[in-house]
């Protein structure tokens, strides 16, 4: 049975590594590119049965968890590999509380990437072995996030995300194509069910979904 599996980074030569790797661990599998989260969730809308998602962690049109957190809210059948310059243990434990199956590390050898891969597809969770014991799967304040996150409609999910980039109600129902009277509903139904009174609150909330990029911040300073 063929495996539809989407890659989705903006880098076009860890693509093609990974377009290398993939035919190797899964035989038969149909694969689909991606180079930002806009392009993703196109692919997941007219693309049925995807099994795997391979995931930038800053890809265009991601911010930090949160392409992570919408994904697993309407896709929760499929399996997302993060994949990020990034080897911080902090980072890797925060994917697997929004719903990561594995994390990949972009230093990763063709081996360990296609190891990770197999574990994956086997519905197993991989996380990279050299920090495996500094990776605790606990109850933490990202899991408690992330429940809230998940509880959300995708809807509401873009709602929220306008509501953090500080546009007013009558811009969200412009942008969304939406009634003002409909923004104010889902407005409402954010706030109840992220357990939080206000909407700077929410959008605090919801900017706690942001990761910095390693990458960048190495190359500015």
């Amino acid at each position: 049975m063929k495996s539809n599996i989407i890659v989705a980074d903006d880098h076009p030569l860890f693509r093609e590594a990974i377009k290398q790797v993939l035919p190797q661990v899964v035989a038969d599998c149909e694969i689909i590119e991606a180079e930002s989260y806009y392009e993703l969730q196109h692919a997941l809308e007219n693309n049925a049965d995807v099994d795997l998602v391979l995931m930038d962690l800053h890809m265009p049109g991601n911010k930090g968890f949160a392409g992570l957190s919408l994904v697993k809210s309407e896709y929760p059948a499929v399996a997302v590999v993060m994949v990020s310059a990034s080897d911080s243990a902090n980072i890797i434990r925060r994917s697997f509380a929004f719903g990561a199956s594995g994390y990949i590390p972009k230093s990763s050898s063709f081996e360990v990437i296609k190891q990770a891969i197999n574990a994956v597809m086997q519905g197993e969770i991989w996380v990279p072995e050299e920090i495996r014991s500094e990776v605790e799967f606990a109850d933490t304040d990202d899991e408690k996030l992330a429940k809230k996150m998940a509880s959300l409609t995708p809807q509401q999910f873009k709602v929220l995300n306008m509501i953090a980039d500080g546009l007013l109600n009558k811009q969200i129902g412009y942008e969304l194509n939406i009634q003002e009277s409909t923004v104010k509903h889902h407005v409402s139904s954010i706030l109840r069910k992220l357990d939080v009174y206000n909407r700077t609150k929410a959008g605090i909330m919801f900017n706690q979904l942001d990761v910095e990029d390693d990458s960048k911040r190495v190359t500015e300073s």
